[in-house]
């Protein structure tokens, strides 16, 4: 199916409200859709023997600023046996401060289970809650590490439990001397992995 066909099946299975915006002439088409329609929408395309979408390829955030005042959660759909291929959005209000309530997407995990890592990482790095995901906690940083590094207006903590966190000699102090040297290869003399000779 092409991606007017598959907007298409969307609409005819679930009505033309569910999506908010389609964007075919894009670098990388996509659906924007009703995030509370979400779970049901994916299930069906996963479901169904006309699209079957068994694998979910990327599941993403995006920080679209404090002037835009929303976040967006991309999932890059896959289908193995017909090579189709969808990306899906939702957007959801952006929460600037900690007394407002941080954004919430129901969860995907129960219909692809790489959602399940893919999603704790957007919760880690933008803020963003799933809703009924199993295991919604932070993935990369420690639990108690102050706001989400992948937003447009993270401000990185100066401590965290008494270490320093910028640490601006890691370079100098780890190996890393001076900018890298360009391998040249002599007469005759082949690389060990046998790579040809860089540029």
């Amino acid at each position: 199916m092409i991606f007017e066909e598959l907007q298409q099946f969307i609409r005819d299975t679930f009505g033309a409200e569910v999506i908010l915006e389609a964007k075919a002439n894009a670098l990388q088409p996509y659906l924007l859709v009703q995030p509370e329609r979400l779970p049901d929408i994916c299930l069906e395309l996963h479901d169904n023997p006309q699209t079957y979408f068994d694998f979910l390829s990327c599941l993403t955030g995006m920080d679209n600023g404090s002037e835009a005042g929303t976040l967006e959660v991309i999932y890059t759909l896959y289908s193995i046996p017909f090579d189709h291929h969808l990306t899906l959005k939702v957007q959801v209000p952006r929460n600037s401060t900690a007394e407002q309530t941080i954004p919430q997407v129901p969860t995907v995990s129960h219909i692809w289970r790489t959602a399940d890592w893919h999603e704790r990482e957007v919760f880690d790095m933008f803020g963003i809650y799933f809703k009924d995901h199993l295991d919604m906690r932070r993935i990369l940083c420690a639990a108690d590490w102050e706001g989400h590094p992948l937003r447009k207006d993270y401000v990185l903590q100066d401590y965290y439990h008494g270490i320093k966190v910028p640490f601006d000699q890691h370079n100098e102090l780890n190996g890393f001397k001076s900018e890298p040297q360009l391998i040249i290869k002599r007469e005759n003399e082949q690389f060990p992995d046998m790579r040809e000779k860089p540029e």
